[in-house]
């Protein structure tokens, strides 16, 4: 499921935040099926792993964007 958002930034940022936490989560899971697989010599494509891996970074990205772009409760204006 991972692989759907790949390179699709128009999706990423339709996203609502609780989409992209979803979308997160769902990674970390599939990354922990990946490990798993790999232990156990099932794996069969050993790239998808790092694929994974950058998935998560863009994810996490564009969460930090968000949460730097929204102002914060302390700031006087």
């Amino acid at each position: 499921m991972a692989k759907k958002i790949k390179g699709n930034v128009e999706e990423i940022l339709k996203m609502s935040d609780e989409d992209l936490q979803k979308q997160v989560d769902e990674s970390y899971r599939r990354l922990f099926s990946l490990r798993l697989q790999k232990e156990t010599l099932q794996l069969t494509n050993h790239r998808q792993i790092p694929a994974t891996k950058r998935t998560i970074a863009r994810l996490k990205t564009f969460q930090r964007q968000r949460e730097l772009s929204k102002p914060s409760e302390g700031e006087a204006s």
